[in-house]
């Protein structure tokens, strides 16, 4: 009798699974913050157009500061600078670079310390849409009190028409949606630095 009433717990947690991955989705298509200045940019690593964004925002006076988190140790202003063909002298004093980050739980972690010694309490966070939403949750688990709005980049695979529904981005968008379940449940806390 209790079997027959249990058949629909798969069902139920299916459901579940597609409306919350319905919600991925849409949150990884969200538009970019307003115009509105925080104490800082942040941008996670991991695409050139991240950088160059933050970059640009810095310039058109979005906040006073840049902080590029996750940076490969070996990389210093100077070379993200060129790379984006920005002028390193322009940069001087306004930007710090996060080398000890390998995650997006690190990212949190060396946020937070980053943040938390400069008194920064609002920051602009600048990574990949389809990134944004695990990003933000491990910082709002890492700061509760940070306020983050977000400046989702989209990647040029992602950007041509139709390119987001296409069959060869869905296992970047599936992946990315079961990363961002394991940070709902702290299973990022579990992997410590590795990524997951």
């Amino acid at each position: 009798m209790m079997l027959r009433r249990l058949w629909f717990l798969p069902l139920a947690v299916l459901l579940l699974w597609l409306g919350g991955f319905i919600w991925f989705l849409r949150a990884v298509q969200e538009s970019a913050a307003d115009g509105s200045t925080t104490d800082a940019i942040v941008v996670l690593t991991g695409g050139t157009e991240r950088v160059e964004t933050g970059f640009r925002l810095l310039e058109e006076g979005a906040a006073p500061r840049l902080f590029v988190s996750g940076v490969h140790p070996d990389s210093r202003l100077a070379d993200l600078a060129r790379g984006a063909g920005v002028d390193p002298a322009k940069l001087a004093g306004r930007v710090e670079l996060g080398h000890a980050a390998a995650s997006t739980r690190g990212n949190a972690v060396e946020i937070t310390a980053w943040a938390k010694q400069r008194d920064v309490a609002s920051i602009r966070l600048v990574t990949a849409g389809y990134h944004m939403p695990r990003a933000r949750t491990e910082l709002r688990r890492a700061m509760p009190r940070l306020q983050v709005q977000a400046h989702p980049v989209t990647p040029a695979r992602l950007r041509a028409e139709g390119a987001f529904w296409q069959p060869r981005n869905w296992s970047l968008l599936l992946d990315e949606y079961m990363k961002f379940l394991g940070a709902e449940l702290g299973l990022s806390a579990i992997f410590g630095g590795r990524r997951i």
